[in-house]
């Protein structure tokens, strides 16, 4: 029943995410992402709110211009309908009707599907009333993010205990795949599966909870995220000394080092938060595997954080420190 229920589950994740929207980049007439050149950042089409960035309306504006030049001559030479024409037009993201991010509210815009109207609207204005309160957007990432933490502590925290069990299970496990290695008859596979419930339940595994309470972290992971990446008034602002709107890769360019500290420090987070969740049950083979994945995808997350807004490398570092403190605190419990 509860293997019943999770695929059910499963199942209605998908269709949410195959149903509603998910951020989209700016793109020029020819195709092309735009980007603010001074800091690197990717403009998102689908914005909550106007901008006030002098050099970011600039884009917005043009940008609009440009698609509306290209799909005038589109109807003028034939090639599409006045129809096609007028909602090609209407889907052009213009930052003039926009409300201003401080009178953002979760009804701007109505129902826009499930996944803007029940997951990033209300994030979005959670972020901004906390960056009112405490004055700098920066600090109400890191506050947004640990609350949001905080409120799923309980299902994270499941899932790492789970993690923790497994790997006290792990010898007796590994025994059982040695006993029934060459086995592979009816009565063998059954009796094996007889035997591995007995250690789950001797360690108090649930094998499908752990699952499951991992699948309820993602609408929300990608919800942050994709709220983040859309609110303009994020890059608008400073943390310390480090422009929320400037990625790594384009600072550093300019000279300005400092801003190298922060793909170290998102080294370290998922590194530690990696190894922290690592070792569970698996054998020689499986391990070998899982760590050379792991160390690919470390890779390819620093390489990413190069690229990445800072607003978005202060939420991976907060989010990763909080999975590697609850793994320590469940370490230490057990």
């Amino acid at each position: 029943m509860k293997q019943k229920n999770s695929k059910k589950f499963i199942f209605l994740l998908l269709i949410i995410f195959l149903l509603t929207g998910c951020t989209k980049n700016l793109t020029d007439p020819s195709g092309k992402v735009v980007k603010n050149e001074k800091t690197g950042q990717v403009l998102p089409s689908n914005i909550m709110c106007a901008p006030t960035d002098e050099d970011n309306l600039k884009l917005y504006r043009e940008n609009k211009k440009a698609l509306e030049k290209k799909y005038a001559e589109q109807l003028e030479d034939g090639d599409i309908s006045k129809k096609e024409y007028e909602k090609k037009v209407n889907k052009i993201v213009d930052v003039d009707k926009l409300v201003s991010c401080e009178k953002f509210k979760i009804t701007n815009g109505g129902y826009e599907g499930i996944w803007n109207t029940i997951f990033i609207k209300p994030l979005t204005w959670l972020i901004i009333k906390i960056g009112e309160l405490v004055k700098n957007y920066g600090l109400a990432i890191i506050l947004t993010t640990l609350l949001i933490r905080g409120v799923m502590y309980p299902l994270t925290l499941k899932t790492a205990k789970q993690s923790e069990n497994l790997k006290k299970a792990n010898p007796e496990l590994q025994k059982l795949e040695k006993k029934y290695a060459k086995r592979n008859d009816e009565q063998a596979m059954m009796q094996k599966s007889t035997e591995m419930m007995q250690i789950y339940k001797k360690y108090n595994i649930n094998p499908l909870s752990g699952c499951l309470f991992g699948i309820i972290q993602i609408p929300l992971f990608f919800a942050f995220y994709e709220a983040l990446y859309r609110l303009p008034a994020l890059f608008e602002d400073k943390f310390l000394v480090f422009g929320m709107s400037m990625s790594p890769m384009k600072a550093i360019s300019s000279g300005n080092l400092i801003y190298l500290i922060l793909p170290i420090l998102v080294f370290v987070v998922t590194y530690f938060s990696f190894k922290l969740n690592s070792g569970a049950s698996m054998n020689n083979e499986q391990a070998k595997q899982m760590k050379y994945m792991t160390i690919f995808m470390i890779i390819m997350i620093v390489i990413m954080s190069f690229s990445m807004s800072v607003a978005i490398v202060i939420y991976w570092i907060t989010n990763s420190t909080f999975t590697i403190v609850q793994n320590l605190i469940v370490k230490r419990s057990k």
